[in-house]
């Protein structure tokens, strides 16, 4: 127990007052010590008939009350301890997460088409049409469910990361009349694409005088999230993370009239990452009772902000007047008047469209979304004939290949809590190897996809060159791409160029990231092996070999990544009728004109206790012609 020397009043001597006690029966307690100790003449019944007990008891009342709410308010301050849900709230907010509501379900769906014959046995690509993003999908249950399109489906477009597979159309299997020359009249055109299940709402909020910190809440409930707010006038009102956040990712399509120079490599990248400075904005928030709330900013000023805030026009020596403002003082929440927290919404009427849905009913079976809601279907070139462009609408078929999961309920307050502390720590910035490469692999594929991604901290020659030293300043971003083959590539221009405008918004200060090419080592694998009796050996063998490419399938490597050729006599070994891997041996291929990278490395050299390092400059192992690079032989004794 504590204790405190304090001065009476008097003071002629000092009296001991304990002040760790906290609960009812403590604080009546020594509420009784203290009077017995320095009041003695004057109390002396403690009995609990004496009518004077009931001054010490409400004192232990109102000091076990205080010491609750004490202790309630210090607890609900911490994201660790807090209970209630409008606190962790708060709090998440503070720390930068965005608590979720109702939780959609998601899959992926097979878009079908047919397209008319070009005349030179190929289908006409003219007719090809873009499926817009938010088209509507629904499904063929009693309770129907519907998904909705979250990104632009162009048939046009096909690389190793959005394939358009084509085929010859047929219904029942028997191929429609062909075009009098031997070729199909129509072919079968598939893309695939994400949905989620959700419904798109719209509330509408009629507006006046301005209003600093405009706050308005969308009256729905499982709300996934915003989808667009536009005012009277068709002004675009972007959400950002916070208010003083005035820049977003645009997308831009990549066609010459955007940039001539990147529009070559429209067909792998076929958007444009740009900044684009929203003066117009709002952030949004839920609140205890999954409300969601809508923030705009505090752009009340009519005149011009430079009149209001410091900027070297209105302050310092030498300005045009040739007065000096240094002893000027200026008003720190100036600012809340300007647009530095975005501009508000008057005098007009704001349209909101948001999105509602998820939850666990939303999870369907697979093949069971397959019908057109409400699809919105673009006209990608003018056509000779609308008549046969309607047909190819028409034609428009879907079902999902896979089960439609992932929905479910909101956030549960553990979810927020720990959510919250996990973000906190981050804040959206790389700060480590591990942070980058996520952050990298995570740029949307629209802007080119990043297929491997290694980051070391970048070295220098020295002076007398002799060996390397470390530069703490920079960092070296090693990366790869797929072609539409799905063999690994270098990045091109505009990959590149996205890549450094995404990376800049999440890049530490002080950090410096070059981004490398890094080297493709390719080659084969050959092995021999000895089958059991009584199991076919082509059949074995042709089982090994689909063995070996799934094993070293492009997606399971990453850049730097060792060989361990003892597991490669593993996975021979796990195939069924191997009775034994006698032999196995990796070698190199190199040489453009063979259609391997220029690169050659010696394997005899990088082997060290069966295990194949790569390099020492940056690079990854790839067996980029499974088909062929992989030969097998049975061995009888």
């Amino acid at each position: 127990m504590a204790y405190s020397k304090v001065n009476n009043t008097s003071g002629t001597n000092k009296k001991d007052i304990k002040y760790l006690n906290k609960n009812y029966n403590q604080l009546k307690q020594d509420l009784v010590e203290f009077t017995k100790n320095y009041f003695p003449d004057n109390f002396n019944d403690f009995s609990e008939s004496n009518p004077g007990m009931i001054f010490l008891e409400l004192a232990s009342y109102v000091g076990d009350v205080l010491s609750y709410y004490t202790d309630t308010q210090i607890q609900e301050t911490f994201i660790e301890s807090a209970r209630e849900k409008s606190n962790l709230l708060a709090l998440a907010y503070n720390l930068g997460y965005k608590p979720v509501i109702s939780n959609p379900s998601s899959t992926n769906i097979d878009l079908y088409i047919k397209l008319p014959n070009n005349g030179s046995n190929g289908p006409d690509w003219d007719y090809a049409p873009t499926i817009k993003r938010n088209s509507v999908f629904t499904t063929s249950e009693a309770s129907s469910t519907n998904f909705i399109l979250t990104e632009d489906v162009n048939f046009q477009v096909s690389n190793s990361l959005d394939l358009t597979e084509v085929s010859v159309y047929a219904t029942d299997g028997t191929p429609l009349a062909d075009d009098g020359g031997g070729n199909p009249s129509y072919y079968l055109i598939k893309k695939s694409a994400k949905v989620i299940s959700a419904e798109i709402k719209t509330a509408t909020f009629t507006l006046g005088t301005a209003e600093k910190f405009l706050t308005l809440e969308v009256p729905d409930s499982n709300i996934i999230g915003i989808e667009s707010v536009t005012d009277s006038d068709g002004n675009i009102y972007y959400e950002v993370p916070y208010l003083a956040q005035e820049t977003i990712f645009d997308d831009v399509l990549n066609v010459a009239a955007n940039n001539p120079n990147l529009n070559q490599y429209s067909n792998d990248t076929p958007y444009l990452l740009r900044l684009k400075k929203v003066p117009k904005r709002f952030t949004t928030r839920f609140t205890s009772n999954d409300i969601l709330q809508l923030q705009f900013g505090s752009g009340v000023s009519e005149g011009n902000d430079s009149e209001i805030l410091p900027t070297p026009n209105n302050i310092g020596i030498g300005i045009k007047d040739s007065r000096s403002n240094l002893d000027l003082a200026y008003d720190p929440s100036n600012f809340l008047l300007s647009k530095t927290y975005g501009e508000i919404p008057s005098n007009t009427t704001l349209t909101v469209k948001y999105l509602v849905g998820g939850g666990i009913q939303s999870n369907v079976e697979s093949g069971v979304i397959n019908k057109n809601d409400s699809v919105i279907i673009k006209q990608n070139n003018s056509v000779s004939s609308p008549s046969a462009f309607d047909d190819v609408k028409d034609s428009l078929a879907v079902t999902n290949p896979l089960p439609a999961t992932g929905g479910g309920p909101g956030d549960t307050l553990e979810d927020i809590r720990l959510n919250s502390s996990a973000q906190a720590s981050s804040q959206l910035r790389t700060v480590s190897k591990e942070d980058y490469i996520i952050r990298t692999l995570s740029m949307p594929p629209k802007f080119g996809k990043i297929a491997k991604a290694y980051i070391i901290r970048d070295d220098q020659i020295s002076v007398d060159s002799s060996n390397k030293i470390s530069n703490p300043n920079a960092l070296n971003l090693y990366t790869l791409a797929y072609n539409g083959d799905k063999n690994l590539v270098k990045l091109n221009q505009a990959t590149r160029d996205n890549l450094i405008t995404y990376l800049e918004e999440y890049r530490m200060l002080t950090d410096a990231v070059n981004i490398k090419d890094a080297f493709v080592i390719n080659f084969s694998v050959e092995f021999d092996i000895v089958v059991f009796k009584n199991f076919n050996n082509d059949e074995v063998i042709l089982n090994c070999i689909q063995a070996l490419k799934n094993y070293f399938s492009v997606d399971n490597w990453q850049i730097n990544q060792p060989i361990v050729i003892n597991e490669i006599y593993n996975v021979i070994g796990a195939v069924k009728g191997v009775q034994n891997v006698e032999h196995v041996q990796l070698k190199n291929k190199a040489g453009i004109a063979a259609g391997y990278s220029q690169y050659s490395y010696d394997f005899s050299s990088a082997i060290i206790n069966n295990v194949l390092y790569p390099s020492m400059d940056i690079s990854i192992f790839e067996l980029k012609y499974p088909n062929t690079d992989i030969t097998g032989r049975v061995i009888k004794y």
